[in-house]
């Protein structure tokens, strides 16, 4: 598949720097590397994400899995034009993880010109599989 990406020239640097002062810096959700038609985040473990058994908080994952989902269409659109906002997002938690880094892959299902559809796997250090996602996100004109 041919590279799916309208913003060529973004880097990882470009994206962390885009998370200040967001969900993603307050749960130290990291950009670490795009590729041809994927995107790739990171996102610890602890304290921070946390749910009270110790586990990690299915809502961490969403966030997780929003933030790559939904900064992937930002880079499938004209920002000059356009902006995106995601509409509809599942999770199915597969399996719990207690510590470490997790890596959320987001993948396009569907790229259209008023709604993008991403599958979004998050995996833990060992490849298991942590958390499937699918996220829709609409594609506005950008306010005047």
């Amino acid at each position: 598949m041919s590279a799916i990406w309208k913003q060529y020239g973004t880097t990882i640097e470009i994206l962390n720097a885009r998370s200040i002062n967001t969900m993603a810096e307050v749960l130290d959700i990291q950009f670490t590397e795009i590729g041809d038609n994927y995107l790739k985040a990171t996102m610890p473990v602890d304290s921070r994400t946390h749910q009270p058994y110790g586990l990690l908080h299915g809502g961490a994952s969403a966030a997780l899995a929003e933030t790559v989902g939904s900064v992937a269409s930002s880079l499938c659109i004209d920002i000059e034009k356009q902006i995106c906002v995601g509409i509809e997002i599942n999770c199915n938690h597969i399996r719990g993880t207690r510590q470490g880094m997790v890596v959320a892959t987001a993948e396009p299902l569907h790229i259209g010109a008023t709604t993008h559809v991403w599958d979004i796997k998050i995996h833990d250090e060992k490849q298991r599989l942590i958390c499937a996602s699918r996220l829709t996100v609409a594609i506005l004109k950008k306010p005047v």
